[in-house]
């Protein structure tokens, strides 16, 4: 067999992301435990009795078992039978126990005593960590400040979160954060089109043809494992079974080495192609015509009761969209096009995905709608092997609060980062946009920040401006496990267990389909002075009184935790896991919540609002590029960053045995590379493994040129997850933070960063 460059490097990449997959990992992992046990943080196990343990991994929402000698756990292997991985394993869960015993762990409440940001601490109480907090947040709500109060955190599902969230309501603000992550925009485009106020969830082990729009899926979008295991799926059977998997983004990734097709296009054009799809569809009478003509509002023109005519999604994408114009704009030959779009329609349950990498950024609202409207033209809503909105395991409901009149005044300010005003009145987080409003207003817009299950320092685009905004925040407490770059530069930190020593719940994971609560249970006592941060939040609202108080009529987590869940506690307990696997979605007539009662092209919310809307075109899915940030005649490169498996880029850092697993064409010491096309190279006269000066209109770093045919000419990327300047040895000071080098592109409807990328220029060093 004959392989050209292209095939090579799709064999290679193919092949590489083939042994991640496989048992190979594993096996590397057990050669390191062997010669990393003379690390001397690594704990030893005494002799004694071996016993099993299971529970949830609150990294990734897998089942995991827990083997343990005596009281030590010395092993984490995937749960058989567990709905979401059945017995699978991501390789940053197997390394857990590293953050488990590892020496990043905060020991106890600490107390700054230098500059921040120092790393000077001084040990304190746990009576005294939580006076410092009482007091604090006591003498705001005397003065009236209580909407200066706010919260970040990691999520907004599971009984912990909404803790947090109940006591901002009682105490008073409306201040309660969300970090960035693609459901901003996923739950937008629902709520938008389908009325439904919910994520979105994808059969994708019985869908039949994947078309994937940037959307990381082998690199660990959602669940890792699920996606991994879906993905095998595809490709049992003979050929005329197997699922198609399409790959489209600018990069040869590993999702796109392991598709069937990969189709490379110009970064942030992957709605215009979505629309230019759509007009094939349209053009040759693909589309479902039953869901379309019956379930579907805004499809063809209409005239509303005043008189006036509108445009439909048919004559626009029809007239604007033809694969010519789409070629020119994604570089993608009208004949792809046309052929891809043939094939979508024509196939058994065609699903087309949405997301960037991992999932960890938000993204353009009119892209995510333009790529769903194609699951609604081919009918694949609600459907077996289609798309669906994320349903979640019924629970018992908390009482009401009962908000005194500061509460009522703070809840009633305006947010700090816009999310719910005038300008974006469907958004309800703008996780990377309240920096730049701390930092272009005069007065403190906030006096205390409270920090859980996140790391914003870190993981925020724009770093620059996070640390001013940061440094104007009087007040930080963080509730991490681990010494994180929020943590290290908190005023005070009141460590959470690590979730192997505490209860919690663990919603459904993102993207999947059926209705699963998993049960994260202690496993192991606890190694240090902590204490679970349900049990704090519930020790401050007490100790606050009044309303606060009264908000808060529990003994404590433990019993929050078994009263939410109600009578099926035991089942929880018992399983480890609820699993409502006859769970089915509703069908078409009762599916859709929008004042037409229909899935909506045509977007009536945006109207009935009052937003000032004076096209037609911004109440439909279009194409509106939100340019990469920076002037193209001094920044004449596109930077974009990639998502690696064995790269944990999140608000928890990537374990040491994950670091060994880095490519020495990704990080070789503390050098970073960037992978650069042997185009670009040539033009730039830059060379493989050549010092290069990185820069962006946000900051400059040092790297190392990897040159890579697989990304496109004018087109440079670099990993996220590493630069951090927290933790140890084993992580900090290694490579360049990526978000140190992005800026935010606001979206025009949503608010919420649109890019994926940022305009950069290379010079030689």
């Amino acid at each position: 067999m004959k392989l050209d460059r292209r095939g090579f490097i799709q064999f290679s990449l193919g092949a590489g992301a083939g042994i991640t997959l496989s048992p190979l990992p594993w096996k590397l992992t057990d050669d390191f435990s062997i010669w990393t046990q003379n690390w001397p943080w690594t704990p030893v196990p005494r002799t004694g009795e071996v016993t099993h343990v299971n529970t949830v991994s609150k990294h990734c929402g897998s089942g995991i078992t827990l083997r343990k000698v005596g009281d030590r756990a010395t092993k984490i292997e995937g749960r058989k039978g567990y709905p979401v991985n059945d017995g699978g394993i991501s390789i940053q869960t197997a390394a857990d126990l590293q953050l488990l015993y590892g020496p990043w762990r905060v020991p106890g409440p600490l107390r700054r005593v230098g500059k921040r940001g120092s790393g000077h601490w001084e040990n304190i109480s746990w009576e005294k960590a939580i006076g410092d907090v009482v007091q604090k947040l006591s003498d705001l709500r005397r003065k009236g400040k209580s909407h200066t109060v706010a919260c970040i955190l990691g999520s907004d599902r599971g009984t912990v979160p909404q803790l947090f969230s109940r006591f901002l309501k009682a105490y008073g603000s409306p201040n309660f954060i969300r970090t960035a992550s693609c459901d901003d925009t996923y739950e937008l485009a629902m709520s938008l089109m389908q009325g439904a106020a919910a994520s979105v969830a994808y059969d994708l082990e019985h869908a039949k043809y994947i078309l994937s729009f940037g959307c990381g899926l082998i690199e660990g979008w959602g669940s890792t494992v699920r996606v991994i295991k879906a993905h095998s799926i595809w490709r049992s059977g003979n050929l005329k079974e197997r699922a198609t998997l399409v790959q489209i983004e600018p990069r040869l990734s590993n999702t796109a080495a392991k598709a069937d097709q990969w189709y490379p296009i110009n970064p942030g054009t992957e709605g215009a192609l979505a629309l230019g799809l759509a007009h094939v569809i349209i053009k040759k009478s693909l589309y479902h015509t039953d869901f379309v003509e019956n379930h579907t509002f805004g499809f063809e023109d209409w005239t509303d009761d005043s008189g006036r005519r509108h445009i439909g999604f048919k004559r626009l994408v029809l007239k604007k969209y033809s694969p010519n114009a789409v070629s020119r704009i994604t570089g993608l030959s009208a004949k792809k096009i046309v052929r891809l779009a043939t094939a979508f329609a024509k196939a058994d349950r065609p699903i087309a995905v949405w997301g960037r990498g991992k999932g960890t950024t938000s993204g353009s609202l009119y892209e995510c709608m333009a790529v769903h409207a194609l699951n609604a033209l081919v009918g694949n809503i609600n459907k077996i092997g289609g798309v669906s909105t994320l349903p979640e395991v019924a629970t018992e409901t908390w009482p009401k609060v009962d908000q005194d009149h500061i509460a009522r005044t703070g809840s009633g300010m305006p947010r700090i980062d816009g999310a719910g005003g005038s300008r974006y009145p469907f958004t309800r987080y703008l996780p990377e946009r309240w920096p730049q409003i701390v930092n272009g207003h005069k007065a403190c817009l906030i006096e205390a920040l409270l920090v859980h299950e996140a790391d914003p320092y870190y993981t925020t685009l724009d770093s620059a401006a996070v640390a001013r905004a940061f440094d104007r925040i009087p007040f930080v407490v963080s509730f991490s496990t681990l010494m994180d770059e929020t943590a290290y530069h908190a005023d005070l930190i009141l460590p959470n267990p690590h979730y192997l020593e505490r209860w919690e719940d663990a919603p459904t994971p993102t993207g999947l389909q059926v209705p699963i609560l998993g049960l994260v249970r202690p496993v192991v006592s606890p190694q240090f002075d902590t204490r679970h941060a349900g049990d704090v939040i519930l020790t401050i609202a007490k100790r606050l009184g009044g309303v606060v108080g009264d908000a808060f009529p529990w003994e404590d987590y433990e019993t929050v935790l078994k009263e939410t869940i109600g009578d099926k506690w035991d089942t929880l307990e018992e399983a480890g896991y609820i699993e409502e696997a006859d769970y089915t979605p509703p069908v078409w007539e009762n599916a859709f919540a929008t004042a037409s009662g229909k899935f909506e092209f045509y977007i009536t919310a945006f109207e009935q609002a009052g937003m000032k809307i004076n096209k037609d075109l911004q109440c439909l899915p279009h194409y509106e590029p939100a340019q990469p940030e920076g002037n193209p005649a001094t920044y004449p490169l596109i930077l974009i960053p990639v998502e690696l498996t064995r790269l944990a880029n999140g608000a928890v850092g990537n374990p040491p045995f994950c670091m060994k697993t880095l490519e020495e064409t990704e990080l070789k010491k503390n050098d970073l590379f960037i992978e650069v096309n042997p185009k670009t190279a040539a033009k730039y006269r830059l060379s493989e493994g050549q010092d290069t000066m990185l820069e962006t209109p946000r900051g400059k770093a040092r790297v190392l040129v990897h040159l890579f045919e697989g990304i496109m000419p004018g087109v440079i990327a670099i990993p996220k997850g590493l630069g951090h300047t927290a933790y140890d040895d084993y992580l900090a000071g290694k490579g360049v933070n990526t978000n140190s080098l992005m800026g935010v592109t606001e979206d025009p409807i949503s608010g919420l960063s649109a890019t994926w990328g940022i305009r950069a220029k290379l010079t030689r060093v």
